[in-house]
């Protein structure tokens, strides 16, 4: 068996104690591996890249869709006979983890999950890119990030933003995590619900107040239900500012999985997004906040660039 490089993002703040469950589960069943932990979110891509250097093929990230993320970017920045030669794994260790949920791995079995890897299934997946500009010193500068699962515009991206600080708040400083989730919800209350935006999708240009766009590769956090990350399409989920009451049904369709059922979600399979205007939105790429574009900005699709390890 090929030996695994394992980079391990925490959690919770005593990484340490966290990573012993792993470190059974991956001694019980017999994998040959070496790990470095990941101490903060600069620090994922520059240990995969020094994992790279020194001949890992199979790398697996500890961690949940945000880490996924970095391992992604910093695989995305290789050349393409080098990144064909690396196949990349999860095991769920994030707040959402929806990536992982999408391929049917679950956080509470770890075991289940080191079985599929080590069966080493890999299906070439498709990669996500967001294309914007920013300022650095006086000067506007092309970027780009990729994602693997999904961006979101408006509403979603500030909630991931509140809850992220709240997160912090809460369990670092206070050592409890739920209450996290009930004052994110609270404070979303006093969020912009809706964001004057101009969207350009296939033939159909949209020009209104929209309270959040999900461009997605995957499930996108259940907003676009029908999304595979192997067909080359992007899907997309459009929802204007649907009120109260139709706001709790629309959580409970998501939650059914029904989310496009919703009368005022307007979904599209499309290869480009190009976001004209955005005023005042918020952008989530995999869970983490980017920084915000100056003018327009657009999101394409890479089919097939990356060597991702299934069950």
């Amino acid at each position: 068996m090929e030996k695994w490089g394992i980079v391990f993002c925490p959690k919770y703040k005593n990484g340490r104690k966290e990573w012993t469950k792993f470190a059974k589960v991956l001694r019980d069943k017999h994998v040959d591996y070496d790990y470095v932990q990941s101490e903060d979110n600069r620090g994922v891509s520059r240990l995969v890249n020094m994992m790279i250097g020194n001949g890992y093929k199979t790398i697996i990230v500890v961690g949940g869709d945000a880490d996924l993320n970095d391992a992604v970017n910093c695989l995305m920045q290789k050349d393409a006979s080098t990144r064909a030669g690396i196949d990349l794994g999860i095991i769920p260790n994030g707040i959402l983890n929806d990536f992982g949920k999408f391929w049917g791995f679950d956080e509470d079995n770890v075991c289940e999950t080191v079985d599929s890897i080590l069966r080493h299934r890999v299906r070439k997946v498709d990669v996500g890119c967001v294309h914007y500009r920013l300022e650095r010193e006086g000067k506007l500068n092309q970027c780009k990030r990729y994602f693997i699962n999904c961006v979101n515009v408006g509403l979603v991206a500030a909630l991931t933003n509140l809850r992220r600080q709240t997160r912090t708040f809460f369990f670092d400083y206070l050592g409890t995590d739920p209450l996290s989730y009930a004052f994110s919800t609270l404070l979303l209350g006093f969020q912009r619900l809706d964001y004057k935006m101009n969207i350009k999708i296939n033939d159909d240009e949209i020009d209104r107040k929209v309270m959040t766009v999900c461009v997605s590769n995957a499930h996108g956090y259940g907003q676009t239900p029908s999304a595979v990350p192997y067909n080359g399409k992007l899907d997309v989920s459009v929802v204007y500012n649907p009120g109260v009451t139709k706001f709790v049904e629309g959580a409970y369709l998501m939650y059914r999985k029904q989310f496009l059922n919703h009368e005022s979600v307007h979904p599209y399979r499309t290869d480009k997004v190009i976001f004209s205007k955005a005023k005042h939105a918020l952008v989530s790429v995999d869970g983490r906040i980017l920084s915000t574009p100056i003018g327009e900005f657009s999101i394409d699709i890479e089919q097939e660039v990356l060597n991702f390890i299934i069950p």
